[in-house]
């Protein structure tokens, strides 16, 4: 029976595994159905870097049993390897390797040749990056900048749309540096990785909302002009709190047209502190660029008079628990993990270093802007 690994695992076992793995079920829950302990089982997923190992497969050239069976018995008949080879409408030069590869016509075995042969397939074959030096040292570029897969893949299609060995998958770069048996790629450029995972995991689960704040005359999101929605028209933003340890906070904004991102220090959380410091970034933009601001029910914005009449920007809010209507912020918010995880004291970055992160995610392409960069798209308004 076909094994894997510390646990031992059935080929029976062995998909069921990688079934509930991609399900999204947890190397607990999966170590509890297969009856075996979570270790094992994070064993068989971290070998392969959390990606199901494809089905293998013969090639069709290839011998199978039945004819190595016969080759076994024209072998204890005293036939010639000529005439063996005839009988199964095979050239006599696979047959004569066979035999040799597998101890010669005095200790040849149909079924020891068979299995020996399947094991020898195991060897692994060079990758995509592996044939492609070029591509693989402007990935690693791009790795080293904090570029995901999906946005070196992207940007590839564009750069280089005709040759065809500068073209790659993103799953062709997580298998090459989750699945570090294959080499290509440096151990140390997994640390890029915004998500900081070792090895790929199914999508699923979701974020509890925040408590929503009490807030005067609040302008619904509902009554947002129909240009925000549609995202035409450049200089209307999302914001938010990211908030860090020890009761540390910044603000993010993203501009909905470009996904223009701005980080901001904040002093605290309180309304006074978070209007004062956005309202004097706010102020700093071109008159086109500040034309409305979405927020959600959070208690710091409270003042969201004051940073009107500071700024000449209304203020819209989001309906109680539904951080999708900021979904350009809240997805920079999880980009900016990658730099502030969750446990970092954000008081102790300075608002120069905060911009060069903002530099950072302003220059990485993004797939919703068909690969451009923020930056380069909120240039071309402004021209």
């Amino acid at each position: 029976m076909a094994t894997i690994g510390r646990p031992g695992l059935s080929r029976e076992k062995r998909a069921e595994l990688w079934r509930r793995w991609k399900s999204g079920q947890c190397a607990s829950d999966i170590a509890r159905a297969l009856e075996r302990t979570k270790g094992a089982i994070h064993h068989v997923l971290a070998f392969s870097g959390g990606i199901a190992p494809g089905a293998r497969r013969r090639s069709p050239v290839a011998l199978v049993l039945d004819e190595r069976e016969e080759i076994s018995r024209g072998i204890a008949a005293g036939r010639s390897i000529r005439g063996i080879a005839a009988g199964l409408g095979r050239s006599p030069s696979p047959v004569s390797r066979e035999v040799a590869r597998h101890g010669g016509r005095h200790a040849y075995r149909a079924s020891e040749a068979d299995a020996h042969a399947w094991e020898r397939a195991r060897r692994p074959k060079p990758c995509h990056l592996a044939r492609y030096p070029e591509l693989r040292w402007c990935v690693a570029e791009k790795l080293a900048l904090d570029w995901s897969p999906e946005q070196i893949s992207g940007w590839l299609k564009r750069e280089f749309p005709a040759d065809q060995g500068l073209q790659v998958s993103p799953e062709t770069l997580y298998r090459s540096l989750f699945v570090q048996a294959r080499g290509v790629l440096k151990k140390e450029l997994m640390d890029h990785l915004r998500a900081g995972r070792r090895m790929r995991h199914p999508k699923g689960g979701t974020t509890p909302s925040r408590r929503p704040g009490q807030l005067v005359d609040a302008v619904s999101i509902r009554e947002r002009p129909a240009e925000v929605e549609d995202r035409a028209v450049p200089g209307h933003w999302e914001g938010d709190l990211l908030s860090g340890a020890n009761n540390s906070h910044m603000a993010t904004l993203v501009e909905r047209h470009s996904r223009f991102a701005m980080l901001i220090k904040v002093q605290g959380k309180d309304t006074a502190s978070v209007v004062s410091a956005l309202s004097k970034q706010v102020r700093q933009l071109p008159v086109e660029l500040r034309r409305s601001l979405t927020w959600d029910r959070g208690k710091e914005m409270a003042d969201h008079k004051k940073f009107t009449i500071a700024t000449d920007v209304q203020v819209y809010f989001c309906d109680p628990r539904s951080p999708w209507q900021r979904g350009s912020n809240e997805n920079t918010n999880g980009l900016l993990r990658q730099y502030f995880p969750h446990g970092t004291d954000l008081s102790a970055h300075s608002q120069s270093y905060l911009n060069k992160i903002a530099l950072r995610l302003n220059q990485r392409p993004r797939k919703t802007l068909g690969f451009e960069t923020p930056a380069d798209r909120l240039r071309a308004v402004l021209q």
